[in-house]
C-alpha cells in the first residue's frame, strides 16, 4: 500500500469494526508482529482530561534535554500523522504506509485463522510500536485511547511511570456508571513494578486509585495543583510558582496549572529513575509547549478560542475558564459533539453563558450527533440554539453576528477543530 491506500484502508476499518475494550485481538496481533512493544519503556497516561497537555509538557521537555522520546496520542487536531512522533519528527508517510502494509497482512492471516478483525485504534497501536523500536526510542509516552485496564495501550509490560489524570465521569457505556468504576478501569495501567504519580482527584475515583496502589505494592505522588501560584495569566498563557521557582505556559485554562504540575511530579519521578532534567530544561520545555485545540486563540478580533471540551468534567473545567476570562464578555457558541457523550450534561453546565449558539455536525463521523438533535438539547437550556448545515457556515454566521470585543468559543470535539481552524483562517484570508 502507499500512503493514501494505508489511509483508505483505516478509513475502511474505522466505519466498519465498532470499538471493543480487551487485550485477546491485541495479544494475538503483536505477537504475530514479534511483540516489538516489549522493546520499549513507557510512560502510561490515563484519565479522563489532561491526558494530551501532560504528555505534551513531558515531551517538550524531556525531548529538549536530548532523549530520544516517543509519543502517541488520539486523536490529533492537524495532521493524522502527529499520532507517532519521535523527538519532534511524525512519522513519514513512507513508514507509515509499510506498518500499515506489514499490519494488514498479518491481520488477513489472523481472519483467516478465525479471529476477529482488530480495531482501526489497535491497528493504530500496533503501528506505533513498530515505529517506536525501529526508531530505538528512550522512553514512550503513550495516551491510552479508552479506560485502562482494557485499553489496547495495556498490552505493554515495562511501564516505568504510570500517570494519573483527573478522572471524572465519560465513556459511562464502556467504563461503568459510577466515579470508582471508572478509576478503577484508569488505575488498570498500573503494574508491578512502576511508580505511579496522580493528580489530587475527587475522594472516591482517589480511594480507588491509592487501593490499586497498595494492592500492587507500588509507590505512589500525589499532585496537589494547590502547591502551585499563578502570578500572571492571560488567554495567551500564564506564569506560576512551584516549589520557590516560577515557570511559564504557553497554554491559558484554569486547569492547565493542574497538567502543568502533575509534569513536574512526573519529571521528578523520571530523574530518580535515571531520566535526568535539569531545572533550567523543565523551564524551558514548560516555555515551549505547543499543545492545540485546548482552549487556544485562533484569532484575536474578535476573540476566537477552540477546545476540545466533550465531557462533564471538562465542562466544568471550561466554565470555570469562561468565568474567569471572559466575565462581562459577550459568548458565541460553535458546537458538535459524538453522539455516546454525555452532551445533555455538557449543555447544562456551559449552554447559559452564551448569547448565541450555533451548532453543527462533525463531517464523515459516524459518531457524530446530527447538528438539528443537538441543537434541540441545547434549547433546554439556551433558546437561542440553531443549528448550520457545515462548518464553514456556522464560521461565517459566528463572525458576522460578533463584535470586536466578543468572544466566539467553539467545542465539544476534538474532531472539527483542525477543519474550523482553517475554515477561520480561510475567513480572515478573504477579508
Amino acid at each position: 500500500m502507499n500512503y493514501q491506500e494505508s489511509r483508505e484502508y483505516i478509513d475502511k476499518i474505522t466505519r466498519e469494526i465498532p470499538s471493543v475494550l480487551g487485550l485477546d485481538h491485541m495479544c494475538e496481533l503483536m505477537k504475530r508482529l514479534g511483540n516489538p512493544q516489549d522493546d520499549l519503556k513507557y510512560v502510561h497516561i490515563a484519565g479522563t482530561n489532561g491526558k494530551g497537555s501532560v504528555i505534551a509538557f513531558l515531551y517538550s521537555v524531556l525531548s529538549g534535554a536530548g532523549y530520544r522520546i516517543g509519543r502517541y496520542v488520539s486523536p490529533t487536531l492537524y495532521s493524522y500523522r502527529g499520532r507517532m512522533e519521535v523527538s519532534g519528527s511524525r512519522i513519514s508517510r513512507e513508514d507509515f504506509a509499510a506498518y500499515i502494509t506489514q499490519v494488514s497482512d498479518v491481520i488477513a492471516a489472523m481472519t483467516k485463522d478465525g479471529y476477529p478483525h482488530p480495531t482501526a485504534f489497535e491497528i493504530e497501536t500496533a503501528v506505533a510500536f513498530l515505529f517506536f523500536k525501529k526508531e530505538n526510542c528512550d522512553l514512550v509516552l503513550l495516551e491510552v485511547g479508552m479506560g485502562g485496564n482494557m485499553d489496547a495501550t495495556n498490552i505493554i509490560k515495562n511501564t516505568r511511570l504510570a500517570v494519573l489524570v483527573s478522572v471524572s465521569m465519560d465513556h459511562m457505556s464502556f467504563l461503568g456508571n459510577t466515579l470508582g468504576e471508572i478509576a478503577e478501569k484508569k488505575a488498570g495501567i498500573i503494574k508491578p513494578g512502576c511508580k505511579v504519580v496522580t493528580t489530587k482527584q475527587q475522594k472516591e475515583a482517589e480511594q480507588v486509585i491509592l487501593s490499586v496502589c497498595e494492592k500492587q505494592g507500588v509507590p505512589y505522588v500525589i499532585s496537589d495543583p494547590s502547591e502551585a501560584e499563578i502570578l500572571e495569566e492571560s488567554v495567551f498563557g500564564q506564569k506560576f510558582t512551584y516549589e520557590g521557582e516560577s515557570y511559564e505556559i504557553p497554554l491559558a485554562g484554569v486547569y492547565q496549572k493542574e497538567n502543568a504540575v502533575l509534569a513536574l511530579h512526573a519529571l521528578e519521578l523520571l530523574d530518580e529513575m535515571g531520566w535526568h532534567t535539569t531545572l533550567q530544561q523543565r523551564k524551558e520545555g514548560l516555555a515551549g509547549t505547543c499543545w492545540q485545540g485546548r482552549f487556544t486563540v485562533i484569532n484575536k478580533k474578535p476573540l476566537f478560542i477552540v477546545d476540545g471540551a466533550h465531557n462533564p468534567g471538562a465542562a466544568d473545567q471550561m466554565a470555570e475558564s469562561i468565568r474567569h476570562y471572559f466575565k462581562g464578555k459577550d459568548l458565541i457558541y460553535i458546537m458538535g459533539v459524538f453522539a455516546d457523550k454525555d452532551y445533555d450534561a455538557v449543555l447544562q453546565k456551559t449552554a447559559h453563558f452564551a448569547q448565541k449558539i450555533f451548532t453543527i455536525q462533525t463531517p464523515d463521523n459516524p459518531r457524530a450527533l446530527p447538528a438539528e438533535e443537538l441543537a434541540r438539547a441545547a434549547r433546554k437550556y439556551n433558546s437561542s440554539a440553531e443549528s448550520t448545515e457545515s462548518i464553514q457556515e456556522a464560521v461565517n454566521k459566528a463572525l458576522t453576528l460578533a463584535k470586536e470585543e466578543d468572544v466566539i468559543l467553539a467545542f465539544g470535539s476534538l474532531s472539527f477543530i483542525g477543519e474550523l481552524t482553517k475554515a477561520v483562517q480561510d475567513e480572515k484570508n478573504r477579508n
